[in-house]
């Protein structure tokens, strides 16, 4: 008799395998409580307004109350956030983000004179403020805000944008409900039984051996997508529109620039990433020749680039053997680093597994008071899951560092930076299991899955990056962004970066409207160049002595005290200089080697 599996619903998972939020809240009454004691914080903010030149210890006075402030609000507004991605359908978690986001809003607009005032302060003043020893904490912080100076406008002006802060993510709000609670991705057939297709388990169907399977499940996927089409590129449209608005109104040369600028990071950097990958496709094309032939296929289709050239290599790695896996991997960075991760995996930093309503995919949300948590989908029967363990982890660990060695105003990395510390560790988890596989076929395995890994974060990401680039140019330009634009600028890039062996389905350019980073525009470059940064500190930590391994550490504590890339060249990677990109992109050429020759 066929058996059919349904995705379990959140009550039904047991509680040590989900996240404790109670280094947030205790409870939901406890998070209500706080959130009346936020909003109370409207009647405080008026006084301090017109004080903050008066002298340095009242500049201290208004930053010690914004950064209490602060700590709430990151308290807040994490918790609630967490709450929701549990089950999107919640109609109580909905209802708490919708609350904090309202009072977010109200103490927002509120706020919104105090940074024109600090940037209106003569340089002079400022210079005096600086050496006080009581803006000691708030120091990088202010150095960091002086530099938004020409982009920061009127009290009247911040006041209207902090009134529109609340629905500027509307786009990625619908988008999240629309592909994560209200399509419907039906069952698929299989030997196993009637499986639930979903934006988690689309993963498992694309690596299925099986072509048929893989061909009904892309079908289905993309048709639930193709009957939202029209809604999908509207979505996407307007959130372009609204990047280009904001970056417009506070005089931003474009769209991007405004996106590197917090990081200080050049235009150069993302344009340099685009040209060396570009100028590298070469191997990329090579490996998808080299699937086509393995696979014994006379069209090499959209459906056929994840699945294993490996056959026959089935292993299951339930949580704790991943967890232990990783341990092991990771041995290199010490015991301090190892025992505080392993034990948060094997604790409840960690929300583990599917259950309906949840959000897809996996992140890290460290927070200054809480736990570094982390969501997970994971699946016991693919052993991408462990590395995404891996990857998640790494960004916990950074946070765990950044936190612990950082005031809060000066605690936070970038996400430039956060993508070094996670691909970091995924390249050493690489690295240990070629080393400690048991077998000659499940060592190609491991090759096979580096190899197409690899792919997936400097090559994939670089086309995404390419596509929100040329998207951007195209509506600052006065293109409108029609379905029809969107759909033949995905397929281009599709068609240049797969090559001339990949044979494309008519619904295969909707994947440039089912990627959720887009609506974080600017984003996914910072995987390629993370990648590219994390091997070259891999290596240097792995071949190199104590020295090496606590300038990686000293990359990890850094927070936000630097830009990061001056953290990341004290950590012995020059971002600046398109090198690390070839590098990267050699060491995904060496792996199409072997591939060729161990298969």
């Amino acid at each position: 008799m066929e058996t059919i599996r349904s995705i379990p619903l959140r009550s039904e998972i047991k509680e040590e395998d989900t996240w404790d939020l109670s280094r947030l809240y205790a409870g939901d009454e406890e998070w209500a409580r706080d959130l009346e004691t936020y909003i109370q914080f409207l009647e405080k903010i008026p006084p301090y307004r017109g004080t903050l030149g008066g002298s340095a210890e009242a500049l201290a006075d208004f930053l010690d109350f914004y950064r209490d402030l602060g700590l709430l609000e990151e308290r807040l507004g994490y918790y609630s956030d967490l709450r929701e991605t549990e089950d999107e359908g919640s109609d109580v978690a909905r209802a708490m983000t919708g609350k904090f986001a309202m009072a977010a809003a109200k103490i927002q607009a509120a706020l919104s004179w105090a940074v024109p005032e600090i940037q209106a302060l003569p340089d002079a003043a400022m210079e005096g403020f600086l050496s006080h020893p009581r803006i000691g904490d708030y120091r990088v912080y202010l150095k960091k805000l002086l530099r938004f100076k020409p982009h920061i406008l009127s009290d009247k002006e911040e006041h209207i944008l902090a009134l529109h802060a609340e629905g500027e993510d509307t786009a990625n709000q619908v988008f999240s409900v629309l592909t994560n609670v209200d399509l419907d991705f039906g069952f698929i057939d299989t030997p196993e039984g009637r499986l639930p297709l979903s934006q988690s388990t689309w993963t498992v169907f694309m690596e299925n051996p099986s072509r048929d399977i893989r061909q009904r499940a892309y079908k289905a996927f993309y048709g639930a997508f193709h009957a939202h089409k029209t809604t999908l590129g509207a979505l996407y449209s307007g959130s372009v529109k609204q990047d280009l608005i904001r970056a417009r109104i506070r005089g931003y040369g474009s769209a991007r620039a405004a996106a590197l600028f917090p990081d200080n990071v050049s235009e150069a950097v993302y344009d340099n990433l685009i040209a060396a990958v570009n100028a590298n496709l070469g191997p990329l094309h090579r490996y998808y020749r080299l699937r086509k032939r393995i696979l014994k296929l006379e069209e090499l289709r959209h459906y056929d680039v994840y699945v294993p050239l490996v056959p026959g290599v089935s292993k299951k790695t339930s949580w704790n053997e991943a967890v232990n896996i990783v341990s092991a991997a990771l041995a290199p960075l010490g015991d301090q680093y190892v025992s505080t991760l392993r034990c948060g995996l094997r604790g409840r930093w960690a929300d583990r597994y599917e259950n309906k309503g949840k959000r897809s995919g996996a992140f890290s949300a460290g927070s200054y008071t809480g736990d570094p948590y982390i969501l997970m989908n994971y699946k016991d029967d693919t052993i991408r899951d462990v590395f995404t363990l891996a990857h998640e982890g790494g960004h916990s660990m950074h946070s765990w560092y950044s936190a612990a060695n950082n005031p809060f105003m000066q605690y936070n990395y970038t996400i430039f930076e956060a993508e070094v510390a996670s691909t970091f560790n995924e390249e050493l988890l690489f690295r240990h299991l070629e080393k400690t596989a048991a077998t000659p076929e499940l060592r190609r395995y491991i090759v096979n899955k580096r190899a197409d890994d690899f792919l997936s974060t400097l090559y994939r990401q670089t086309m995404f990056a390419e596509f929100e680039k040329r998207s951007h140019e195209l509506e600052e330009g006065g293109v409108p962004l029609t379905l029809e634009v969107l759909r033949g600028e995905y397929r281009k890039l599709l068609e240049k970066y797969f090559g001339p062996e990949m044979v494309f389905e008519d619904e295969s350019d909707l994947e440039g409207l089912r990627i959720p980073h887009f609506y974080r525009a600017f984003y996914v470059y910072k995987y390629a160049t993370g990648i590219s940064a994390s091997c070259a500190l891999a290596e240097r930590v792995l071949s190199g002595g104590e020295k090496e391994r606590e300038d990686y550490f000293a990359f990890l504590k850094s927070g936000g005290s630097r830009f990061p890339m001056e953290s990341l060249k004290r950590a012995g990677v020059d971002m600046s200089s398109p090198a690390p990109v070839e590098a990267a992109c050699r060491i995904f050429g060496a792996l199409v080697d072997q591939l060729e020759t161990l298969l």
